[in-house]
């Protein structure tokens, strides 16, 4: 595809140095279950204690992320990441808690509390959601597993069950090289796409849903995207929040209006700034970039932020699930000839 920018060596938020990912996919045929938990780590397991500048953005809140209260409040959050189902967000909180726990024994329940950031979307179409069929056993592999290097795509991890533009979605990532104010840095984007009607899906402003109306299955937007942005450029929290809004715009790109039934949520992050590990210091010092210089780094955001979900769904393949529904891949052949692009390119 003919998209703007210049992705990292993985063109995935693991680009972003310390960052990683972990996944943990949930199939079982004859239970109906397609569903799973994604884990993004910002920091190397044992710098988890150490607070995480970030900001948080709801472009429509017909969802859920916990956590954002406090990173509203304090500019931080510690900890893993979790995105999984709606039913099993509260599970993903309590064993991402179980998680800080057991790794740091001697502060987190004795001096220290932790608020992690959980996310969800809704898998109920295509997974047996009300069979709550994520452990915490699921939640803690994800975790555990996380990785650097690439990333699965698709119908993977928390994604496992979900649907995008009608066509199957799920798990999608993408960086974005910024030079800024003498220095190169990194940013990038993951996604749990699970959003957006057939005929508003757009790519590289070409109006390809309206061209694929074959086998819809919603009526109506009934999904959601949950936005995580990473970065190792120096910004401070309100700059974050600032990068978080522009997955709206990223979301955007492809078409969707952010529908009433939809819970777009997104978090921002930057890596740099490590104040050490909790509790906070006396005092905390900042290195920013100029806001004047911003803006190379917030269209960075847009564009990963819209590769990332054509990448969930180019990355998927054709589900069958609960009551025998099916949801069809995006056609990759198809989508090459709407593009005007050969298959040799």
């Amino acid at each position: 595809m003919p998209l703007p920018g210049t992705p990292g060596p993985l063109n995935a938020i693991t680009d972003v140095p310390g960052v990683s990912v972990g996944l943990t996919t949930i199939i079982d045929d004859d239970a109906s279950i397609r569903t799973g938990v994604t884990a993004v780590l910002p920091r190397p397991p044992a710098d988890l204690l150490n607070p995480v500048w970030a900001g948080a953005f709801s472009m429509n809140g017909n969802g859920e992320m916990t956590g954002v209260h406090w990173i509203k409040e304090a500019g931080w959050f510690t900890g893993p990441i979790t995105i999984t189902n709606t039913f099993s967000v509260g599970l993903a909180h309590h064993a991402t808690v179980r998680w800080m726990v057991e790794h740091f024994p001697d502060k987190v329940g004795e001096n220290l509390w932790v608020l992690p950031v959980a996310a969800e979307t809704y898998d109920g179409y295509l997974n047996d959601i009300a069979g709550l069929h994520v452990t915490e056993r699921h939640v803690l592999a994800a975790i555990d597993g996380a990785t650097g290097g690439p990333v699965a795509e698709g119908s993977v991890g928390g994604g496992t069950g979900m649907i995008a533009y009608e066509f199957k979605g799920g798990t999608g990532t993408a960086s974005r090289k910024i030079p800024l104010a003498g220095k190169d840095y990194t940013l990038g984007a993951l996604v749990q796409a699970n959003h957006g009607l057939r005929p508003w899906l757009t790519v590289c402003g070409q109006p390809v849903g309206a061209a694929l109306p074959e086998n819809r299955v919603h009526e109506r937007e009934r999904g959601s995207i949950i936005v995580v942005i990473a970065t190792d450029a120096p910004l401070i929290p309100t700059q974050i929040e600032r990068l978080a809004r522009r997955a709206a715009i990223g979301i955007g790109r492809a078409g969707t209006p952010s529908g009433n039934s939809s819970g777009d949520i997104f978090l921002a992050f930057s890596t740099a700034n490590d104040p050490g590990p909790l509790p906070e210091p006396a005092r905390l010092g900042f290195e920013a970039i100029s806001n004047d210089l911003l803006d190379p780094l917030f269209l960075a955001a847009v564009e990963a932020v819209d590769e990332a979900v054509l990448n969930a769904m180019c990355a998927a393949r054709p589900m069958s699930g609960k009551k025998g529904r099916h949801v069809d891949a995006l056609p990759l052949d198809r989508l090459r000839d709407l593009m005007g692009i050969s298959s040799e390119d």
